[in-house]
Order: C-alpha cells, then structure tokens, then sequence
C-alpha cells in the first residue's frame, strides 16, 4: 500500500514493530482501507528472538539474518526466558488499535510456533533443505526439545501480554513445518505445539493454528487442539476440513499470487472457495499464507467486498430471507 510505503521511506521493519504508534497506524491503515473484517497487529515473528538473546537484522536480499545460529546445547543454555516484558510495545500497539476500533473490528494478535522459532535461531535465516534443523532433531533430540521448551515459555506470556492489551483472538504461525514427514511432526514438533496452544487457550480466546504446505500435517495438526486451523491453497477447502473431521473451524484458503490475476478471475476462485465452505459454521475466509508485495490493492479491496456480499447472499438464500 502507498500509505505503508510512505512510512518505510523513513523507518525500517523493525523500528515500526518497536514504536507503537507507528504500529497502529500502519495496522488501522490497512485494515480500514482494505475494508477487511479483522486487523491483525504489525510485529514480526522473531521479536522474540531478540529478548531470548538472539539479535537479527533483516537483509533487503535475504530476509532475516541471524548472526551467530545455534548449534550446541551450551547455546540453548545460554537463552533467556524472562524476557517478555520488553515486548510490551508490541502490546501497546495493540491496545492503541483497540482504542480506535472500539467494538467495531476485532483484533488478532500472533506469535510464531517454537518450531518455526526455532528453524529460525538453528539456520540462521531462510532455508531450502533445513539440514541444520533436522540434524539437531535427530542427533541431539533432547537439546531439540529443551530450545523448544524456552520458546515457549517466553511465547506464552508473550501472547499473555497482547491478550491482556485486548487481542479477540491470537494467531500461532507455523511457517516451516511444511518441510516435516508426518512422523517428524508427530514425534519432534507436536507436543510442545500442543504445550504451547494449551497454554494460549488458558488466555480465554480463540487460537488459530496455521502451517503452510501442512496438507499432509493437517490431522495431526488437529491434535494440538487449536480453534482454528489454517489450510494454505494446495488443497481444496472442503477436503482439508474433512481430514479433520470437520472439528475446528478452518481458515483460508486462496493463492495469494491469484490477486495478481485479473479481477473476474480472482472472483471465481473466491467464489468457489465459499461454495466448498456450503455455509457450514466455522468458516473464516483468508488468503492460504500472507499478502504479498506488489499485490494490486484494488484487488483486494474488490475480494474483501466480494466475500461479504456473497457471504450474506449465501446466508440469505440458506435461511430463505
């Protein structure tokens, strides 16, 4: 969006993230413009890195950089995991949005999940194979499991601080997990996400659970109890709910590069994707992972409006109103 761009001219990531004004801002910004029904607060996912004593800075080529990666147990030892509350801005960010919506759009908070966190902290930034990951998992499991035992400790009263604030609902994103076998997830990843959701749940608000390319994950991802599981773009709406015997809701689940298709196009796959939902409860239309940039914002725009429109004619006709 050109009002965001406006802002970055003066500002990094990061120093957005950490004042917030400038936070809430670009968060009502977006959402007031795009005319979506939730705001969800601008962070980023390795702020906690930072507290747990893991510095990052962020590379125009390569994303996050993180300087000196994990790869002993000594370097788990030596994480904190006191540190949430210099995290506050985050939630102060939040509740400035909650002070300009009042009780006219909800708001999500998110963290990410300690295995994401972790692959991360472990390769040092984006990764194509997650060799290092894996190796530490397999060779070293119980280091593995103490690095995600930390994570989430700070994660809990993390998420804590922006329910506290007045987050409606908390986002867990599990970005990477789509590079796990099922039995990787089940015997490395799922109980400590189990760990971390039940925990959040205690906050008393819906928590969404979401993983990309998690097709073959997803009714294990079930297990971990979430409220809400994301299902990404690579299968079809109603066959993902299904392999969850359609126990949670479900959020999702257009390709975000179709915004860059033509408008009619974009309609279409909308529409097909409400038409798998049938209006069965429990149904949060989204994109399958995040917005990207360049994405045309009339697009956008158009599809938030779409969705409503039909929504409420679907509803309509179910109801005979």
């Amino acid at each position: 969006m050109p009002e965001y761009r406006e802002v970055r001219k003066h500002h990094s990531l990061v120093e957005i993230c950490k004042k917030p004004s400038l936070a809430a801002e670009v968060t009502i910004t977006a959402a007031e413009h795009l005319g979506v029904d939730a705001a969800i607060i601008f962070a980023d996912l390795l702020l906690p890195l930072e507290v747990m004593g893991m510095p990052f800075h962020f590379s125009a080529s390569e994303g996050p950089v993180i300087e000196k990666p994990i790869r002993t147990a000594e370097d788990i030892n030596v994480l904190t995991t006191d540190g949430a509350p210099e995290l506050r801005y985050v939630s102060e960010a939040i509740a400035e949005c909650v002070r300009h919506f009042g009780n006219k759009l909800p708001m999500i908070g998110f963290c990410g999940a300690p295995f994401t966190l972790a692959s991360y902290m472990i390769e040092g930034g984006g990764s194509r194979n997650y060799i290092e990951v894996k190796k530490m998992m397999y060779r070293q499991p119980a280091v593995w499991d103490e690095l995600l035992r930390k994570l989430n400790v700070i994660l809990a009263a993390y998420v804590a601080d922006q329910v506290k604030a007045g987050a409606d609902v908390i986002q867990v994103f599990d970005s990477w997990v789509g590079c796990l076998s099922v039995e990787d997830y089940r015997q490395y990843v799922l109980p400590r996400t189990k760990e971390l959701i039940t925990a959040l749940r205690k906050t008393g608000v819906p928590i969404i659970y979401f993983g990309t390319d998690s097709s073959t994950l997803l009714a294990s991802m079930n297990e971990t109890e979430a409220d809400v599981i994301g299902l990404d773009w690579r299968i079809p709406l109603d066959a993902g709910w299904k392999l969850m015997d359609n126990r949670p809701a479900v959020q999702g689940n257009l390709d975000p590069v179709l915004l860059f298709a033509e408008w009619n196009e974009v309609k279409q796959r909308a529409k097909a994707i409400l038409d798998l939902a049938d209006n069965r409860p429990g149904h949060i239309f989204n994109l399958g992972h995040g917005i990207l940039p360049h994405t045309p914002v009339e697009n956008v725009k158009n599809l938030a409006k779409f969705v409503q429109e039909y929504s409420a004619q679907r509803r309509s006709a179910a109801t005979g109103r």
